[in-house]
This record gives C-alpha cells, sequence and structure tokens, in this order.
C-alpha cells in the first residue's frame, strides 16, 4: 500500500506534523509513504526534531523503504522562508496537485494533505478556494462533500458531512440547495458503510433557529431541506430531518445517529472540534480517490518550535490507510 502526503504550507506546522506522524506510523507494517514537497526543507526539519526518520530519494524502482520524499517542482525551496510565503504558498498548491495526479494514475492507494493557507495561496495569484474544491475539480467530480470526523476520550464518535463549505454567511442561504443537501445526505451515508458501521442513520440540520419554527424564522427547511431528506429517504437511505441543530448534536454525540448532514461550515464544525479538536480528521467523500487531512491550519505562531501535536495526522494516516485496505 503506498500513501501520499503533500506536505502543504512549509513555514507552518504541516512537515512537522508529518513527520512526527511517520515515526509512529511508519514503524511497522507493510505500508510505504511517499513525502510530496521540499526534500531540503524535509530533511533539515527532520535533523531539527531529532527523528532520525529515515528517508529516501523517490526514483520509482528498489522500493524496499518506508518512506520517500519526491517534489515535482524543478527548483528547491530557499532555505529561509517567511511565514506565509508566496514561494512557498505556490509550492504547496504543486504538490498537492502532484499527489491527486499520482492518485488519479493510481500510483498511490490514498492521500493525505498537510494544511495550506488559503490566504497565502490566493496572495501568491492562485484563485483558491480550499484544498476540497481544488481536488474535486482536478478530479472532474462534481458531487463531493467535506466531512469531519473524530473520536473523544471515550471512544464517542462524530462524523459531520457539510452540505456547503467555505461560503460568506451573508450568502450562505442561497448558496444550500436540494441537490447539495441530497449529496450530502447519500455521501454521508455511503460513508458510514465504508467505515465498516453496523448502521447507517444519518440526521440532518435545519438552517434556521429551531429548524424554522414551522416557517416564522425561514422558510429553507420546507422549500430545499425537508424535500431532499424526503427524497433520499424514498431511495431507501435512512435519514431524519431537517432538525434544529442545538439538540440535534447533542442526540448524535449520545449515538443516536451515525452521521450528521450540516448546513454550513462552522454548525458543523463547531461541535466536532468542541469533541474531538486533537484527533478531527478531514475525509473529502465523492473523489475517485481516497483524500484525507488532520483537522487543523498552517498555525503559523507555533511553526519552526517543535512542539505542534501530530494526533491529527495520525488519525488521517490512519484513516487513509483503513479506507485502502477496504477498498482492497
Amino acid at each position: 500500500m503506498w500513501i501520499g502526503i503533500s506536505l502543504g504550507d512549509v513555514t507552518g506546522i504541516g512537515p512537522e506534523v508529518a513527520l512526527k506522524a511517520l515515526a509512529v506510523e511508519a514503524r511497522a507494517g507493510d505500508t510505504h509513504y511517499l513525502l510530496i514537497g521540499d526534500e531540503g526543507h524535509l530533511r533539515s526539519l527532520n535533523r531539527q526534531l531529532g527523528l532520525n526518520l529515515p528517508i529516501q530519494a523517490y526514483r520509482g524502482e528498489n522500493l524496499e523503504d518506508r518512506v520517500y520524499v519526491s517534489n515535482p517542482l524543478s527548483e528547491p525551496l530557499p532555505a529561509e522562508l517567511v511565514e506565509g510565503s508566496p514561494s512557498a504558498a505556490r509550492a504547496a498548491v504543486a504538490w498537492l496537485q502532484d499527489g491527486a495526479e499520482r492518485c488519479l494514475r493510481q500510483e498511490l492507494d490514498a492521500l493525505v494533505t498537510a494544511p495550506v493557507s488559503k490566504e497565502a495561496i490566493i496572495r501568491a495569484g492562485h484563485a483558491f478556494i480550499g484544498q476540497t474544491e481544488f481536488l474535486s475539480r482536478l478530479a472532474r467530480a462534481e458531487r463531493t462533500a467535506m466531512m469531519l470526523l473524530g473520536q473523544d476520550d471515550r471512544g464517542r464518535w462524530l462524523r459531520v458531512a457539510l452540505a456547503t463549505t467555505h461560503v460568506p454567511i451573508k450568502l450562505l442561504a442561497g448558496q444550500i440547495t436540494r441537490a447539495k443537501v441530497e449529496t450530502a445526505i447519500e455521501l454521508a451515508a455511503r460513508a458510514c458503510r465504508d467505515l465498516g458501521l453496523a448502521r447507517a442513520r444519518v440526521a440532518v440540520c435545519g438552517l434556521n433557529p429551531h429548524a424554522g419554527e414551522g416557517g416564522e424564522l425561514g422558510d429553507e427547511e420546507a422549500t430545499t431541506i425537508g424535500p431532499a431528506v424526503l427524497a433520499m429517504q424514498r431511495q431507501q437511505i435512512d435519514v431524519v430531518g431537517p432538525m434544529s441543530a442545538d439538540t440535534l448534536f447533542y442526540r448524535a454525540y449520545k449515538g443516536d445517529f451515525d452521521a450528521v448532514v450540516a448546513m454550513y461550515h462552522d454548525q458543523g464544525l463547531a461541535p466536532l472540534k468542541m469533541v474531538a479538536f486533537e484527533t478531527g480528521v478531514n475525509w473529502t467523500l465523492g473523489l475517485p480517490f481516497i483524500r484525507t487531512s488532520p483537522d487543523h491550519g498552517t498555525a503559523y505562531d507555533i511553526a519552526g518550535r517543535g512542539i505542534a501535536d501530530p494526533s491529527s495526522m495520525i488519525a488521517a494516516i490512519r484513516l487513509a490507510k483503513q479506507l485502502a485496505a477496504t477498498r482492497g
């Protein structure tokens, strides 16, 4: 099995958590890892962290080692880069694209993506919404959704699929369509099956407070979300809603539901991160390949200090391996 890891923004904590995670994950098993990024920065960081992880340059032959590095760029990055450097941002996009293309060519069984800075990438000249959207366009996947999942220290899970992702709140109602809600429901149910869960019971959030209060606080539940739920029920998907988010997440946390479909980013991610801030994983549903990522950002404020927690990256790698093994 081959797992690719695009290293993201090298001025953030992505390379650090990737190396720390592989120091744990690469000890046993028959999985090979391809780090996609700048070899010089990676080897320097490996020494600084005292990990001494054996990393080989990827040549495409004699692949008996566990961890390799490959850089699709013709020139290495400068040794010293400022936070959010345009060079680092452009490199992060190139590494992300290379990893995805390798997956599409079936050279990799899954791709794990380290954090990037959307702001830095946009400043560097790219029209960029997020890694999920970038990968969806690259793969020409029209029906995708972001799922965040994680468990607390007592093994209680939340799994949250998003009907919309990075949308300004003032534009949100207009971005929620029946098709998007149906896609999120269908992919959430499929994700439960891919995870090997005993059931796939999905609950859908309303958009408005109290799920619209019968139309008194908004009508999206009646005009858009409710019809989407009904359509999926008719396709034999075990789904209920729309429900008020303030009670739905409590019930999901108790185990009444296996996955939740949230209408927007913070509606779903705030409770998820409350439960599993250190171990949450982002999984892009609907791509023709497996893609996971840690559920945190570049954390520029602690980059280079050697104190970044790799728990979320470890969880992302483990989920990628689990899904790859299931798909054979």
